[in-house]
């Protein structure tokens, strides 16, 4: 028969021992903490898990360490009711100082999960789930909520340079196959070669844009969606969902009309960026996985959002 613990006796605890070496600590904590996560998608809560890191400072320099137990413990529950919000960070963060009895004096989380969006296809009734990786890092210092939002959106790009070369094939081509045909007018082979004449394209290489953003606090909710969106839309080729025959039509004439080299697509991302008033500063880069080289071709651009 197992005995029961006895409530009476007092178990050891080295962390009140002297600290040797004694000094403070910037940060002291734990990583990739298993958590579910209420977050707000295509107008409804889900729960999505999420693996989460958390930090306090250690200040006082004779203290042997932090009470890492109480951490993770208010973790537990600290996002179990409430979708996460800039409110309910600058909370859980408050709380997570205060568990440490005077040890600390900031705290700091890092989130990391799939966001999930449902998207429409181009052309056809049918839609479909799309998943973009998401970090959120939100720290309280000197009283005051830094926020950070780091997310990726995939689009597909197609290089100017290619297509104006396959634009002048195909103009040579037509030259070299109605050679007899007369009058051979100059204007049907100028406008073979000119963008005009390549109202589509396959799709090509898959790219993507990684942005981190350090967020304004005059805002209820986390704008990821918007953000998302907003750099799908100046982007113009996300990659899609559910695809029928006339959504991938679609898609070719998106291409077409949407020529870019990698610092093309940084402009892009840049300008979005800096139309928005809750972007305080930003930092992104794009990476064109080409079809044509085995390396990548990659730009990267920074810049502040508007006031």
């Amino acid at each position: 028969m197992t005995s029961l613990p006895d409530p009476s006796r007092r178990l050891p605890d080295v962390a009140f021992d002297a600290a040797a070496l004694a000094r403070p600590l910037d940060w002291v904590g734990m990583s990739n903490i298993a958590l579910p996560l209420r977050v707000a998608s295509a107008g409804e809560t889900i729960t999505v898990p999420a693996s989460v890191d958390v930090s306090v400072d250690l200040r006082d320099a004779n203290a042997r360490g932090i009470h890492m137990s109480r951490l993770y413990l208010e973790l537990q529950h600290a996002f179990a009711s409430e979708t996460v919000t800039p409110a309910g960070l600058r909370r859980v963060l408050q709380t997570l100082v205060e568990t440490q009895g005077g040890l600390s004096a900031r705290a700091r989380l890092v989130l990391r999960y799939e966001h999930l969006m449902l998207r429409p296809a181009l052309a056809s009734e049918h839609s479909g789930w799309k998943r973009y990786p998401v970090e959120i890092d939100a720290s309280l210092i000197d009283g005051h909520l830094r926020l950070g939002l780091r997310f990726s959106v995939e689009y597909s790009s197609t290089c100017p340079a290619s297509a104006a070369l396959s634009r002048q094939l195909n103009a040579e081509r037509f030259a070299e196959d109605f050679a007899d045909a007369r009058p051979l007018s100059s204007a049907i082979h100028e406008w073979l070669a000119s963008e005009r004449g390549l109202a589509a394209t396959p799709h090509a290489q898959r790219s993507r844009a990684d942005v981190h953003v350090e967020l304004r606090h005059a805002f209820d909710e986390l704008p990821l969606t918007s953000l998302v969106d907003a750099i799908e839309a100046a982007l113009g080729t996300p990659v899609q969902t559910a695809v029928k025959r006339e959504d991938e039509q679609a898609f070719a004439r998106l291409n077409a009309e949407n020529l870019m080299f990698c610092e093309d697509a940084a402009r892009r991302v840049a300008a979005a960026l800096s139309a928005d008033s809750r972007v305080e500063r930003y930092d992104a880069q794009v990476s064109h996985f080409e079809s044509l080289h085995a390396h990548d071709a990659v730009a990267r651009v920074s810049g502040e959002g508007r006031v």
